[in-house]
Order: C-alpha cells, then sequence, then structure tokens
C-alpha cells in the first residue's frame, strides 16, 4: 500500500510540496528514493520545478501586487522589512541561498519583486538557487535514509515509522511556526 501511494503520487507530491516551502517534503522523497520507490533525479528535478514555480510566483506578486499583498498580509510586514535590510546588504548571496532561510523563504522572492532586481537577473539567480536547494535538500534525505540503514539495519521493518517521523517532524514545525505567527498577530492588535 505504501509503495503504490508513494509510487503514485511521490513525484506529485515533491513538486507540489516544494512549491509551497517543502524542505520536508524533499527530505522524504530523498528518503523514499534511498528506499528504491522513487529515483533521486527525477525527485531533485521535480523539487526544482516546483520551489522554482513558487518563487517565481511570489517574485511576480511583489513585483505587480505588493500593496494589495501586504495589506491582506500584515505579519508579513516585519519580516518584509528584514529582507529588504539583507537585500540592501547581501543582494546576490540572498538570491541564492533565500531558501534556507526558515521563515523569510515566502517573503525574501517577493521582497525582491518590489525591488528593483531586474527580472532576468532574479530568474537567473533564482535557477541556480534553486537547482543548488533542490540537489543538497534531496541529496541530505537520501543519505539520512543510508544512515538510519547503517544505524538500524535493515530498515524495510522500519521505514513507515521512520517516514512517519520525518513527516510528524516537519509538522510539527509548521504547528510551531502558524502558532508564533498567531501569537505575533494577536501581540500587534
Amino acid at each position: 500500500m505504501l509503495e503504490s501511494l508513494i509510487d503514485t503520487y511521490g513525484y506529485a507530491a515533491v513538486l507540489v510540496g516544494t512549491f509551497f516551502e517543502g524542505e520536508t517534503v524533499l527530505v522524504l522523497g530523498g528518503f523514499a528514493s534511498h528506499r528504491g520507490y522513487l529515483a533521486l533525479p527525477w525527485v531533485i528535478m521535480a523539487a526544482f520545478i516546483g520551489t522554482l514555480c513558487g518563487d517565481q510566483l511570489f517574485f511576480f506578486l511583489g513585483r505587480k501586487h505588493s500593496q494589495t499583498v501586504l495589506a491582506r498580509r500584515p505579519s508579513w510586514k516585519a519580516r518584509a522589512d528584514r529582507a529588504q535590510r539583507l537585500l540592501e546588504r547581501f543582494r546576490t548571496p540572498l538570491i541564492l541561498v533565500f531558501r534556507f532561510m526558515y521563515g523569510l523563504r515566502t517573503v525574501i522572492p517577493f521582497v525582491i519583486g518590489m525591488s528593483t532586481v531586474p527580472t532576468r537577473e532574479f530568474i537567473f539567480l533564482n535557477i541556480i538557487g534553486a537547482l543548488v536547494w533542490a540537489l543538497v535538500v534531496g541529496a541530505g534525505g537520501y543519505l539520512f535514509g543510508n544512515a538510519m540503514e547503517i544505524i538500524i539495519g535493515d530498515i524495510k521493518h522500519y521505514e513507515r515509522e521512520v517516514l512517519g517521523a520525518i513527516a510528524a517532524t516537519g509538522a510539527l514545525v509548521w504547528i510551531i511556526y502558524f502558532y508564533r505567527l498567531r501569537m505575533r498577530r494577536y501581540d500587534s492588535v
């Protein structure tokens, strides 16, 4: 059953998950690759396409609809200000590595879209950054599976538990993130 679900929806889940900010999804994809359910190059390709498209969307939202989006998401104001300061100091490096900056990953391409960074420059650097991120995190999930196999031995008996633990950890991170976001909204009122 697990094999069938991963085989049927695995690549699509990686693509959609990484579109929205999916380190956990990509780690799961890398782990599934290690287990032989998915091919690592295709997991990395799906993650690359997903993250690239998501970041381009936020860039163009910042470029065309920044005031509307900020009016609807007042919680982004402080993060957008911080991202703007980072962009002024570290323009090119920031565009290359923002995917690794938890909590700012969605806001940074939006802020870059609001800035004077030319679209072509962002697209070029975004492609490089998306590829590096997909390779590093996807390979990390694959190597995590390898390390678990070395530690546990025959991981086949525990793969559901390991996949569940990875998914639960990702869900816990999201719950904490949204809880903190909600608390900031209440504190600002």
